[in-house]
């Protein structure tokens, strides 16, 4: 069964802002863009970094991530202008492999994919 949702898809089809929150050595919070997410299809999250740095080194002692995204676009809950999801999950960086070759000819500025590995995914709007 999916962890994404259908809605959670179409939110990602209109431009808004992603917050990666990260903690480990000390918390930090980055900001991506929705376009930026390539979903795969067993749910993982695929993300290009090119900065990122104090995130890696808190993935390195804590995998753990929280993400917050959503767009105005989308229709939420009793049909609120807008939606937006948490998601949770574990995160790794990759620098090589099918993975990496798919978002480095996506997005040519990365130097690494953030990857996360859904575990839940709550729509919250």
């Amino acid at each position: 069964m999916a962890i994404l949702s259908e809605k959670f898809l179409e939110v990602l089809k209109h431009e808004g802002v992603v917050s990666i929150m990260t903690w480990g050595v000390e918390p930090h919070l980055v900001n991506t863009w929705n376009s930026y997410l390539v979903v795969t299809e067993d749910d993982r999250i695929l993300i290009p970094a090119y900065g990122f740095r104090k995130t890696e080194k808190n993935v390195k002692v804590n995998n753990s991530v929280k993400i917050a995204l959503g767009s105005k676009e989308v229709l939420g809950f009793r049909d609120y202008q807008g939606t937006g999801f948490l998601v949770e999950g574990t995160a790794r960086y990759l620098e090589s492999g099918a993975d990496y070759d798919l978002m480095k000819n996506k997005f040519s500025f990365l130097t690494r994919v953030l990857e996360i590995q859904v575990v839940t995914a709550k729509q919250m709007l």
